[in-house]
């Protein structure tokens, strides 16, 4: 019967099929191989089984890790001021540089065994979630060699000698690390590099050896101004058939130190005014031998799917780990600025306008540390997702982005003016940099999330695709046989699940026994159920044209972000005991997210090219149309509410972030946030009595004079907060220290005030 269907049925969808698939680039295929599957591969099932999420353990630290946080990372912490380094001394200080190397920032992912500190990647996000609360600059500093550099290429592909070589010296700062991948011809497009090395002989510390003689050109390459070892990549070639019989080798990756002749480093880059070390760097006809590779020559050619393998876990913590410490710094900073300041006498907290984006900034400040934490535990586990690590840097830095923009709507002028007391100005700059980096959004969105995860994490499209590649026809078609008819199967059950489902609005879609929760796992059930189906239907009518419908691409892969992170932030209410002071927060991030899956479904179907298939698609998966509409004003005052007041929610959504005892501009507004709470009832009375003057309400009986002397403490606290900075003018511009400058304008102003 097999033989039959085989040869009867699958045979000419065999041959048709093999006559359209699209053709794949080497670097499409490296970076579709690179990394693994995980949560994405169940969400993709249509079904996905929610046991499994809930069996997965939380991501902990252990003790030295907790040590480090709590006592290492606090001391730097309290050497930072942000704005003496970003708008006086453009740079680190030299003792906080000093103190980065001899506590080992720079070697938290690397082994104990070769002197690094062998912590886990929930160890090394949490270091950078909480510098990135207190200094931008030292955060990036800090992560960018734990991340995609050479000490991760290292110690998954170098080889024995050149970890015993470079790994101690990474480790303790005596090298410092840089990556060179992007090239100002290719940018994201790293298969258009001309960076070039021409395997050659040369001659080397006064010997001759085979190598490779390198030109480049790098640009955005953080830590380039002042790294003493370069990874590199670049695309290599053998015209003399010198280590085999091709010409064009591919992208290759190796170490180049700094101080080899023909390397040049350039002046320092500026991005968006943040004054980490970033600038460009060049090589002319550097030479190096072949063991300079990382991981040797066997290594030549697979430096792409190198470069793809550590980013598939980099990705997935520096740049979320800081967006996630940014939303929440923006709740804990933003919910107490609008307690304490009033606007027509009363805190504009009260205010509904002002209410939403609160509730917003609270609810993305859960989702995004829900999200995080996830990850993290797939990593600590030896995962590599790399579809998932896409959706984390693509969705955290926007949703930061949204995040922060709230704060200072809200805050106004006290963000808008800037100066030592301004605690959200340098963050909002700085937005730009993470929207940007480790590939740009908008790339991540339309090709990257739904086109990479369509091919890995369904469960037979890349089983189908390999079987069509097959060089052997037969052997390919007996493969193609077998998963082609499991994925009619696979689309049929799908199909009946989505109808159920989604006529009954999700009440017979299963859900675990999780309380108050339990509804929104069904509706993840359902949703995922009507994903997987849409998205069966749209590459078989599209096929591989899909791949160039990037509008009908990213709206697939916000579908797939949702439902990731969503499932996050069950699994975070889950793990933290279910708090149901923390429900309002679930409520916002389901809500919302439900409203983006819904509306994305519509346009989905109002654009699939194929109308008639999306007529029936419409059908069974959206009958009603989309009706979720977000959040209610109920959730959003709940939600808003979490971050007005002291309380252990504020606590567990703003956790481990940088306090420093100083006079500061966030120490001054905790200080006055916890000041007005302390003083509620006080005030309350003094409005119902009519009063403003606290020591006639004294005279009055009102209140006591110890009362009193509270509300001034208070009164002069939320002063400290509301006042913003102001400079003497040759503070500002060096042209005011010249003598007639001075003159000029002191002469300017005289004339003013005397008409």
């Amino acid at each position: 019967m097999s033989s039959f269907r085989r040869d009867f049925l699958t045979k000419p969808i065999f041959s048709w099929a093999r006559g359209v698939l699209p053709s794949m680039s080497d670097t499409e295929r490296e970076a579709l191989e690179a990394g693994d599957v995980w949560w994405d591969a169940d969400l993709f099932t249509g079904n996905p089984d929610w046991s499994k999420l809930l069996k997965q353990a939380p991501a902990t630290l252990t003790g030295e890790e907790k040590t480090f946080l709590n006592e290492t990372v606090d001391e730097l912490c309290a050497m930072l001021d942000d704005w003496k380094i970003n708008w006086e001394w453009r740079d680190l200080p030299p003792e906080v540089w000093d103190y980065i190397k001899q506590k080992k920032f720079f070697g938290m992912i690397i082994p104990k065994e070769h002197g690094g500190l062998g912590f886990s990647p929930y160890a090394h996000s949490e270091v950078v979630r909480k510098l990135s609360s207190r200094s931008l600059v030292a955060a990036v500093t800090v992560m960018v060699p734990n991340s995609l550099g050479p000490g991760e290429l290292l110690m998954r592909f170098g080889t024995r000698e050149q970890q015993e070589r470079w790994l101690p010296r990474l480790a303790d700062g005596r090298d410092i690390p840089c990556f060179g991948l992007t090239s100002p011809e290719a940018g994201s497009d790293a298969a258009s590099m001309i960076d070039s090395g021409v395997i050659c002989k040369g001659t080397f510390e006064g010997k001759e050896a085979v190598g490779l003689r390198l030109n480049w050109h790098k640009r955005y390459i953080t830590l380039g101004p002042i790294a003493t070892l370069l990874g590199l990549a670049f695309k290599a070639y053998d015209p003399d058939h010198l280590v085999g019989n091709q010409d064009d080798l591919g992208i290759t990756v190796a170490l180049i130190p700094t101080d080899l002749p023909g390397v040049s480093i350039g002046h320092r880059h500026l991005p968006a005014m943040q004054v980490f070390q970033n600038g460009p760097n060049w090589g002319k006809d550097v030479f190096i031998p072949l063991d300079y590779i990382i991981g040797g020559k066997e290594r030549i050619g697979q430096g792409w799917k190198m470069l793809m393998t550590a980013l598939a876990a980099g990705r997935g913590i520096s740049l979320p780990s800081l967006s996630a410490a940014g939303a929440a710094y923006a709740a804990r900073t933003t919910g107490a600025y609008a307690r304490i300041r009033e606007q027509f006498g009363i805190s504009i907290s009260k205010f509904e306008g002002i209410e939403e984006p609160l509730a917003r900034i609270a609810g993305t400040a859960y989702l995004l540390d829900a999200a995080r934490r996830l990850t993290c535990a797939a990593l600590n586990e030896g995962h590599h997702p790399a579809v998932i690590s896409g959706i984390m840097k693509l969705q955290a830095t926007e949703r930061m982005r949204i995040a922060i923009d709230d704060a200072m709507d809200i805050h106004g002028g006290k963000a808008v003016i800037d100066g030592p007391q301004n605690y959200i100005g340098n963050l909002y700059r700085s937005v730009p940099v993470g929207i940007t980096v480790e590939g740009a959004n908008i790339l991540t969105r339309n090709l990257i999330v739904f086109g990479q995860g369509a091919i890995r994490a369904h469960p037979y499209l890349l089983q189908e695709m390999n079987a069509l590649g097959e060089e052997d026809h037969a052997k390919g078609l007996d493969a193609f046989d077998d998963a082609f008819w499991k994925h009619v199967g696979h689309s049929v059950a799908t199909l009946f699940r989505a109808l159920g489902r989604s006529w009954t609005g999700g009440l017979l879609a299963p859900a675990p026994d999780a309380g108050a929760a339990t509804k929104f796992y069904r509706q993840l059930s359902r949703y995922s159920s009507a994903f997987a189906l849409c998205a069966d239907m749209a590459l078989l009518t599209l096929g591989g044209a899909l791949k160039r419908k990037e509008m009908l691409s990213a709206r697939f892969g916000d579908i797939l972000s949702e439902l990731y992170l969503l499932s996050a932030a069950l699994k975070r209410w889950q793990d933290e005991g279910r708090q149901a002071t923390d429900f309002a927060a679930l409520e916002w991030c389901m809500a919302s997210g439900f409203r983006t899956i819904e509306n994305r479904l519509a346009e989905i179907l109002a654009n699939l090219p194929n109308r008639f298939v999306a007529a029936i698609l419409k059908l069974v998966v959206q009958p009603f149309g989309a009706r979720v509409l977000g959040p209610s004003d109920r959730v959003v005052h709940e939600c808003a509410q979490l971050i007005l007041e002291p309380s252990a929610v504020r606590d567990r959504l703003t956790p481990d972030l940088a306090h420093v005892d100083d006079d500061g501009g966030v120490a001054r507004l905790e200080k006055a946030f916890l000041l007005v709470t302390g003083a509620e009832e006080i005030s309350k009375r003094m409005r119902a009595a009519h009063l403003h003057d606290w020591q006639e309400a004294v005279k009055r009986g009102v209140i006591t004079q110890a009362e009193g002397e509270k509300l001034k403490a208070t009164h002069e606290a939320v002063a400290k907060v509301v006042e913003v900075d102001d400079f003497a003018p040759e503070a500002l511009s060096p042209i005011y220290k010249k003598p007639n400058v001075r003159q000029f304008f002191q002469e300017l102003g005289e004339q003013r005030a005397a008409s």
